[in-house]
């Protein structure tokens, strides 16, 4: 049980940002999408339900870059238009899809693809400054994808009280 309101407050934080979930973490580490710097312009905000607010992914600056290389090895799971955003989906082993918007891409449903190849180019118009939406989904649920990025440490419990 919490002791303070505060610890409550920090404890509800750290799940929305990180979406935490008992199977969202994974110990082999990903590259970003795009080149350093690759700055966070907005976080991974957890919904509440399926069908609640949130931001299911994560929005990264990409400078002057407009290469998109894949994080992981993968193959191609969509690529296409949604509604008026070309967006690229990879399929990866262990239950995992990530998304990439506004991309445009040559490769095709079925392609295979290896970790840091260019897998298309950034296209203008998601962010005020050139940026990627970078989506990941676990067993078709989204997750924040800063747990594949290696940017969320492993949380550690320490007891409240002495025994």
């Amino acid at each position: 049980m919490f002791r303070t309101p505060a610890s409550m407050i920090l404890a509800l934080l750290v799940v929305a940002v990180t979406g935490a979930s008992a199977h969202a973490t994974t110990t082999t580490e990903w590259d970003w999408p795009v080149a350093i710097p690759h700055p966070i312009i907005r976080p991974y905000i957890a919904p509440e339900t399926a069908y609640s607010a949130g931001h299911r992914g994560i929005d990264i600056g990409a400078g002057t870059t407009t290469e998109v290389r894949a994080p992981s090895a993968g193959v191609v799971h969509f690529a296409g238009v949604v509604v008026d955003r070309p967006v690229l989906s990879l399929r990866h082993p262990g239950g995992l899809i990530t998304s990439y918007e506004p991309v445009t891409t040559t490769l095709a449903r079925g392609d295979s693809v290896k970790q840091g190849e260019v897998i298309g180019e950034l296209q203008p118009g998601h962010c005020s400054v050139a940026c990627i939406h970078f989506g990941v989904r676990l067993d078709g649920e989204y997750v924040s994808p800063l747990n594949y990025l290696g940017a969320i440490p492993r949380a550690i419990l320490l007891p409240t009280r002495k025994p």
